[in-house]
């Protein structure tokens, strides 16, 4: 029942933040891009005010996967490499703790690109 609950709340949570991207292209002119920052600074500005991690918390990979989550792992790199290093540490910190994200990201954008014909759309 645990396991779940878990399930269910991660589900809830990272629903609801896939809604508010859904009302945001529906109802603003923001464009795709724009509302993809939106995502990673919102979860660098809630991490550094303290709000998004009871969220991480509560609902695990609801909302680490989305793209605030994205914000989260950077907000905390720099917080901890500032801890270690001092000010040098918030130039290193984000990149150190999502390099295996943004490795992923690359590696099989390039592999997409290899393996599938690009063309634009009609």
């Amino acid at each position: 029942m645990d396991l779940f609950l878990k399930c269910l709340y991660a589900f809830l949570v990272g629903g609801f933040i896939c809604l508010i991207g859904q009302i945001l292209i529906d109802y603003t002119k923001l464009t795709p891009a724009r509302i993809l920052v939106t995502f990673v600074v919102s979860g660098v500005i809630l991490t550094a005010i303290g709000i998004y991690e009871p969220i991480v918390k509560f609902a695990g990979a609801g909302a680490t996967v989305p793209l605030t989550g994205f914000g989260y792992s950077l907000a905390n790199g720099v917080k901890e490499a500032v801890n270690q290093y001092g000010l040098i540490g918030a130039l290193s910190g984000g990149l150190t703790a999502t390099a295996a994200g943004i490795a992923a990201s690359v590696t099989f954008g390039m592999l997409m690109a290899v393996f599938f014909k690009s063309g634009d759309k009609t």
